[in-house]
């Protein structure tokens, strides 16, 4: 189960704690719902999705006369798991051409993401091309570099300080002369109250559909899960400049703060594409709403 290494972590502490409040209280009400309510907040899971997962619950319990700790604790991780579910957005875009611009700050997982993205396409018999337009920093091209060589796939990279929007242009019209299926782009780790380069990635994306309208595109914004309430504050600033189509979740490990799934997903409807759950070409996981919202409760 791909998330049995987070159990000791963000799913194993809230499943704690919600069944700890269960057994705590002989009947359900509105004491138990206060309780569970302040949980959930203290999980990084944001006030208005809070409410949202509390007034169904109360309106479960009544309608649906739910009196038993585990039909509440069921109720809840079915309402979890609709808040979450957005379907086959989840899912990446399987159309050829496909250009996916990789959004987020550094030291996110960006470029570990991106290297394990290409693999997965790789391995789904896809050519692919790496385009380094982080040109802001020599290391960000360099591991990328080390990454289309660990892929086996091709980079195209220009010397530090040059264009970003230019190196997009030049790996655009490679793509289109090697009939290449998916170009996976490389950004600058760019802060979210930086406009100048909140504007250039909005010059990237003119660019791409300027140069290459046929191609089919993914803007996948990465989140690191560990920045907890952080990370839904980058969601909002980034989703501002690009259209975001999915989220990467990287660190979503032993100490990820994982409640913020579920606010990225009910308060700005993103679909979580993938998450990290580790170092390796392969741990990179599609995600899956009903197993993550299992894991919060199951045992």
């Amino acid at each position: 189960m791909a998330f049995e290494k987070k159990k000791k972590g963000f799913f194993g502490r809230l499943s704690e704690r919600i069944g700890d409040v269960i057994l705590a209280r002989p009947t359900i009400d509105e004491d138990f719902l206060d309780e569970l309510e302040e949980i959930l907040i203290t999980s990084d899971i944001g006030m208005e999705t809070t409410m949202t997962i509390i007034e169904r619950l109360r309106s479960d319990i009544k309608h649906e006369y739910l009196r038993e700790p585990q039909q509440v604790k069921d109720q809840l991780k079915k309402i979890i798991a609709e808040l979450i579910d957005k379907g086959e957005r989840h899912q990446l875009c399987q159309e050829t051409p496909l250009i996916i611009l990789m959004i987020g700050i550094n030291g996110g997982g960006k470029t570990t993401s991106i290297g394990k993205i290409a693999h997965k396409c790789k391995m789904e018999g896809k050519s692919v091309m790496l385009a380094a337009a982080d040109t802001f920093r020599a290391a960000a091209s360099e591991q990328l570099v080390i990454w289309g060589e660990r892929v086996g796939v091709n980079v195209i990279r220009h010397q530090e300080g040059a264009d970003p929007s230019a190196v997009i242009f030049d790996a655009i019209q490679s793509a289109k002369a090697k009939g290449i299926d998916v170009l996976i782009c490389d950004t600058a780790g760019r802060l979210q109250n930086k406009k100048n380069l909140m504007d250039e990635l909005t010059k990237m994306n003119r660019i791409i559909d300027r140069e290459y309208p046929e191609a089919a595109r993914e803007n996948l914004l990465v989140l690191d899960a560990t920045t907890g309430k952080n990370a839904v504050s980058q969601a909002k600033e980034f989703n501002e400049s690009a259209d975001i189509t999915g989220i990467v979740l990287t660190k979503l490990d032993g100490t990820a703060k994982g409640g913020i799934v579920i606010t990225i997903a009910d308060e700005f409807d993103m679909a979580v594409k993938y998450i990290g759950v580790g170092e390796g070409m392969e741990d990179l996981k599609a995600f899956d709403p009903a197993e993550f919202a299992g894991g919060i409760f199951d045992e």
